[in-house]
């Protein structure tokens, strides 16, 4: 029997391409996708369908919190802790591959990729800290890494291994074009802690609050924000982002308000703080189709809906509680 192995998959191209290396070899592959709120959960589903790819779906533990919190190796260009991230993933990808006797693990990882996680000298801090020194398969760039113990037993062949690095694209994109495969993910854009806005958002949660949970990131990641002592206030941009602040007001059980009788965002309150009401509300007003005056507001705490009044705040009082 073909030996089996477990991947780190993402969703995205590298790791796509990773899994259609190590089928080429004839061997037994599955995957693992590690759920957080930072990224979307459908994605890598969807694609683990089209490669025929048996896809374990694991949940975050509340210790991942703790990395985002503090990471040992620091962050990258944002609030990405990406080599701190990648020593808890292969940890429990390790816990996971023994369980279900896999024989070693792979990833999409390309040597020389990604400035901050994929140096060679980082990736054997990479390997060393999660207990997989010379243990980690990647197909990619394999011929250029030292020489893995599933290669040492013959499970895989070195000779069909790549040596691709570098950040370009292109080599990968000429190899999907070879296994037919004609859509993928955006690189680079399935992680948001990545993205410069939502870590300013979280950079800014972290500052006032001593823990966070998978409903603080779902709170962090829609409308411009704006922090009043402890308590922040979100405004949707769009319907859409109305729709969905309505909606985790309602599950979290926190109050929302919108302009009546004019178009205009809903803005929901988070924490309570002295005169967070009446700020929320001039917001709201300043954002809104209503003129430059003052308009009526409803106000929904649970059940009960009130009317408040309110005046646009004014652009400089604006800017100065903007989170973004």
């Amino acid at each position: 029997m073909k030996a089996k192995a477990l991947v780190l998959f993402s969703g995205g191209l590298d790791s796509m391409l990773a899994v259609k290396l190590l089928q080429k070899q004839g061997l037994r592959i599955e995957g693992i996708n590690f759920v957080t709120p930072f990224s979307d959960p459908e994605v890598p589903e969807k694609v683990a369908k089209k490669l025929r790819l048996k896809l374990h779906k694991v949940k975050i533990s509340r210790g991942y919190f703790d990395i985002i919190k503090k990471p040992k190796h620091g962050y990258g260009a944002n609030m990405n802790p990406c080599i701190d991230c990648k020593i808890y993933m292969l940890k429990r990808a390790k816990a996971f591959a023994k369980k279900m006797n896999a024989d070693f693990i792979a990833t999409g990882e390309v040597l020389g990729e990604r400035p901050f996680s994929q140096r060679r000298p980082l990736m054997k801090i990479i390997e060393k800290e999660s207990g997989l020194k010379d243990k980690i398969v990647r197909p990619l760039s394999g011929r250029l890494m030292p020489v893995t113990q599933a290669e040492k037993r013959g499970l895989v062949d070195r000779k069909k291994l790549l040596a691709i690095q570098g950040r370009s694209r292109k080599p990968q994109m000429r190899l999907a074009k070879e296994f037919g495969i004609k859509e993928y993910p955006t690189p680079g854009g399935g992680c948001l802690l990545t993205d410069p806005g939502f870590s300013r958002k979280l950079r800014d949660f972290l500052a006032n609050e001593k823990t966070i949970t998978c409903k603080d990131v779902e709170l962090l990641k829609p409308g411009r924000q704006f922090r009043l002592g402890k308590g922040k206030i979100i405004v949707g941009r769009d319907e859409k982002e109305n729709e969905k602040l309505i909606t985790l007001a309602r599950k979290n059980r926190l109050p929302w308000m919108e302009v009546k009788d004019y178009m205009g965002p809903v803005t929901v309150l988070q924490g309570r703080t002295g005169g967070m009401i009446k700020k929320a509300a001039e917001i709201t007003v300043r954002y809104s189709d209503a003129p430059r005056k003052e308009v009526e507001i409803e106000l929904h705490e649970g059940k009960i809906k009130k009317i408040i009044k309110a005046r646009p705040m004014s652009k400089k009082e604006l800017e100065k509680l903007r989170i973004i």
